[in-house]
């Protein structure tokens, strides 16, 4: 099966990227299978994680202006473009099924390219954040938006979305769930004999970070031997302004910005508890990815993402505004180094239904069914 996937880049580190290449390589190694990747923007760049040799990569080098909206003047004059290089290179690979991955452009006009080719369109965030912007739209544009908007979802063969909760959202009938795969599952699962509490993850103002800085203010105050390292990077000035926040807390010695790590799975295995305190989510696929370590969770029971991952038997969610509820969760379970090891087995158990064998098999039964009604 001849299959591509549309992305607008793929030498940033991030979570749709992360995922692309682990569905991408496993089906790679599949018999009768060819990959693509065709891109915007990659601008040259080396791609920031490991692609199978055999998958065949094309940039279309578009090049949108990243620093304003798609739907600017001088993106908008980029589109007519854009839409003739796919479409040449569409029937050059000829496919059987085109999935497009990330949010940008192309989402509004693949439907009406090659009709005849099954179109599916990955959903990688929550849309949580559209209501009160749909039920309160600032302009006539934003209306008019939202309803081109969920025209064109009607016009893909399928939109896969990560959570069940999700489908609620969406006007038309063709949503599949289908989570993400897990990227990794070691051979031995954390100790949590550590005194650390990790995050990690964009550091972005939807992930509120400020808030967990301010609940590890009053861990802190009871217990003032726990750490907590928060991993991943973000915009320098935001990242600065959280440091800040650190310092102003007196917490510099407690709460540490640790940055960009290639090696995230070390770092989980060397901690004890994870933290999540995002705004929304929509299926984190780290909260995975540190259930495979054995770490207990401790999360904001945000929309949607989280509940579909932790249950009683393997973490804590917090309601949202209940800060200090988290931090009592944070200090009992640190506490309890037999409750965190329960949390922990399970959380392992728990992650095994996400391997990437059982969730590539419905991408599958997907592409077989869109090909089979072709």
């Amino acid at each position: 099966m001849r299959i591509v996937f549309i992305i607008d880049q793929v030498y940033r580190h991030g979570g749709i990227e992360r995922v692309l290449s682990i569905k991408a390589n496993y089906l790679a190694t599949q018999n009768n299978n060819t990959i693509h990747i065709i891109t915007t923007e990659q601008q040259n760049k080396k791609a920031c994680y490991e692609f199978h040799p055999s998958i065949i990569f094309e940039d279309l080098n578009i090049n949108y202006h990243r620093d304003t909206s798609y739907f600017y003047p001088k993106n908008l004059l980029k589109i007519p473009n854009h839409i003739l290089k796919v479409k040449a290179a569409l029937k050059k690979i000829h496919p059987d099924v085109v999935v497009v991955c990330s949010h940008s452009t192309d989402t509004y006009f693949m439907p009406f390219v090659l009709k005849k080719i099954p179109k599916v369109k990955e959903f990688h965030y929550s849309k949580f954040i559209e209501v009160e912007k749909r039920q309160n739209p600032s302009s006539v544009f934003k209306t008019l938006f939202f309803k081109f908007a969920d025209y064109v979802e009607t016009k893909y063969d399928k939109l896969v979305v990560l959570n069940p909760d999700e489908a609620a959202y969406y006007k038309s009938n063709n949503t599949v769930t289908i989570p993400n795969p897990l990227t990794f599952y070691p051979e031995t699962m954390a100790s949590l004999a550590e005194p650390t509490v990790i995050a990690a993850g964009r550091i972005a103002p939807v992930k509120r970070y400020d808030i967990l800085i301010d609940i590890w203010k009053q861990v802190h105050k009871k217990n003032n031997t726990l750490k907590l390292h928060i991993y991943g990077e973000g915009e320098p000035n935001y990242v600065a302004g959280l440091q800040k926040q650190i310092e102003r807390k007196n917490l510099s010695e407690s709460v540490f910005l640790k940055g960009a790590t290639s090696h995230i799975q070390n770092k989980m295995l060397s901690s004890s508890l994870f933290v999540m305190t995002s705004d929304n989510e929509c299926f984190p696929l780290v909260l995975l990815e540190a259930q495979a370590c054995g770490l207990p969770i401790v999360s904001r029971d945000s929309p949607y993402g989280p509940r579909n991952i932790i249950n009683t038997q393997t973490g804590v969610l917090i309601k949202m505004n209940d800060s200090e509820g988290f931090a009592q969760a944070i200090l009992e379970l640190m506490s309890n180094v037999e409750k965190r090891k329960e949390f922990g087995r399970n959380a392992r158990l728990h992650a095994v239904n996400y391997s990437i064998g059982k969730v590539m098999d419905q991408w599958n039964n997907l592409f077989n069914e869109l090909n089979h009604v072709k």
